[in-house]
């Protein structure tokens, strides 16, 4: 009996945290936070379960994430890399999606830093851009190629 009730309480809490990332990509780590009243083993089991089945992948949630704000967003790689450390996704596998992708990103990143001048053009003086993008995290190379397209 003690058996049922516990393979029953394992299905409805796996039906929670299946309709939790369902509803939006989620991390491991939003799923931990979220869920913590139900710490310990039983939880473990589900989010093995959601892994197993593909429900819960960090890599991939780097990926839609990144393509997520390159798609409505100009952020500087390092503004990306926060907002995933933000989310618990392990430094690691965030460093290797940047290395991987290196090229992309700062095309992308490049691109945003000259979307965010010719947006403030009109209302800052261009130091004061600058001084906004190394804000950003915009890297002094990104902001040096911005200068020499702007000349």
């Amino acid at each position: 009996m003690e058996e049922i009730d516990e393979l029953e309480e394992f299905d409805k809490l796996k039906t929670k945290v299946l309709k939790y990332v369902l509803y939006k990509k989620r991390s491991e780590a939003e799923i931990r936070q979220k869920f913590s009243k139900n710490e310990g083993k039983m939880l473990d089991e589900v989010i093995e379960f959601l892994r197993e089945n593909d429900y819960i992948n960090d890599e991939l949630y780097i990926q839609k994430s990144v393509n997520e704000f390159q798609k409505l967003k100009n952020m500087s790689i390092k503004e990306i890399e926060y907002k995933l450390l933000s989310k618990g996704i392990e430094k690691e596998k965030i460093e290797n999606y940047i290395y991987n992708n290196r090229d992309e990103l700062i095309e992308y990143e490049l691109n945003s830093a000259k979307h965010i001048f010719l947006k403030k053009h009109a209302l800052m003086e261009k130091e004061e851009i600058i001084l906004y993008l190394r804000k950003k995290g915009y890297t002094g190379e990104i902001i040096k190629l911005l200068e020499e397209s702007d000349n």
